[in-house]
């Protein structure tokens, strides 16, 4: 090898909240130096190396070779027609990358389909929060990531923002679809897609000038210790907001959810090692890996913008301080000021009153009959919208890159 060798409130989860599920790259190097127990990771042990030093090197050695032989334009025109997870793979794949997916499309052996199936429920009561906190907290918190942020900038989809956010809109959808890891689902594909995505900007974002300059001494991306940075995000940060507005959530709902999550992590490639076993777990290596790093970037305030824009686009009346004033509410001001939210004293003060009195008046209504399905059919006619518009009709296919952003 060289040299490496998350709609407004609600019509943004889809859309924006994955910008950090398929950029996934983060830390910069201001936090202390791992001591997380292996311990409380679904192993139950580990080797104890710190995750800002390992990467997926059984993925990252094959695209390496994908990209050497020029054969991205041909794979990626055969993955085009691989969408559901029963699916065989496509006659015609490289021998190397038929051998790879093979493996990497299977569950863990601690996947608990009771779990995966209580959480999927789970997202079909409390879809309304989760969208909302994926798309105006976790969407715009990516690009407080600085080394996250940095890496969508200079990627090949940084250049096409509104097809970017599409592609990455399509692994939050997944994730929350009540079929995720059922045979006639697609969160399977759509984490083996994506883990190859990451393999190939391994590759080719140490040869971009633009990041090179901007990376603060990393010399790879995507490190499982960035992939986790953006899975507590997304996974530990809603559930941390869910409590905080009080939305009722049992045991068995908060086990199902972090779950499916612990799945996701390992199907993109995480070592088991790294993936917490428990929210307490996970709040921990939170503090370690996440709450350090976050900080101000130009390209991070860039891609606010460009954030704000889509969501103005999707809604004419949904105005932008409308929407500072909610991930205001949702971020808090200090991540807020550090990707150029406007402060909105109308906004910010009635969101601040009238949302915790919304989440008491659905909470109430929720047990009625047939109210659920009702929500439910409601977010999900929301999110398909979503996906349709900023795909403008296309198919969404998650594309792997043989080129950084051109300049």
């Amino acid at each position: 090898m060289d040299e490496l060798s998350r709609r407004k409130m609600l019509l943004t989860g889809g859309a924006l909240g994955a910008l950090g599920a398929l950029g996934l790259a983060s830390p910069a190097g201001a936090r202390s130096a791992w001591n997380w127990a292996a311990s409380g990771s679904v192993a139950g042990s580990g080797a104890g190396t710190d995750p800002q030093w390992v990467w997926d090197d059984e993925a990252d050695q094959l695209l390496g070779a994908i990209l050497r032989r020029g054969d991205v334009p041909k794979v990626n025109e055969l993955l085009r027609t691989w969408t559901r997870n029963d699916q065989p793979l496509p006659a015609g794949l490289p021998q190397d990358l038929r051998q790879f997916m093979d493996k990497a499309r299977r569950l863990p052996p601690w996947a608990d389909q009771k779990k995966l199936d209580t959480a999927a429920l789970f997202n079909k009561t409390k879809g309304i929060y989760v969208g909302a906190l994926y798309g105006l907290g976790s969407g715009l918190m990516s690009t407080a990531i600085p080394r996250e942020a940095r890496a969508v900038y200079y990627s090949k989809g940084g250049a096409d923002m509104k097809d970017r956010i599409a592609k990455t809109a399509k692994l939050g959808y997944d994730v929350g679809d009540l079929d995720a890891f059922q045979p006639q689902g697609s969160m399977i594909v759509t984490a083996v897609r994506t883990r190859l995505v990451h393999a190939a900007v391994r590759n080719l974002l140490p040869k971009s000038p633009g990041w090179t300059d901007t990376s603060g001494g990393q010399k790879i991306p995507i490190s499982q210790a960035d992939v986790m940075v953006t899975w507590h995000s997304l996974a530990t940060f809603v559930m941390r907001k869910l409590n905080d507005w009080k939305v009722p959530v049992s045991r068995a709902e908060s086990d199902a959810y972090l779950h499916v999550w612990q799945v996701t992590a390992h199907m993109l490639g995480v070592r088991d090692e790294y993936i917490p076993a428990t929210w307490e777990a996970a709040d921990a290596q939170s503090r370690q890996l996440l709450d350090p790093v976050l900080g101000r970037t130009d390209e991070g305030v860039k891609l606010t913008e460009v954030l704000l824009d889509i969501v103005a686009e999707l809604d004419a009346g949904v105005t932008r301080p409308l929407v500072s004033a909610f991930s205001r509410y949702t971020l808090g001001d200090r991540i807020g000021d550090m990707i150029g939210l406007s402060r909105e004293p109308f906004w910010q003060p009635l969101i601040s009153t009238a949302w915790p009195l919304l989440v008491a008046f659905r909470e109430k209504l929720i047990p009625l009959p047939l109210v659920p399905e009702a929500a439910w059919a409601m977010e999900e006619a929301i999110r398909k919208f979503v996906l349709l518009f900023l795909s403008e009709g296309r198919p969404i296919h998650l594309e792997i890159p043989d080129t950084n952003r051109p300049h």
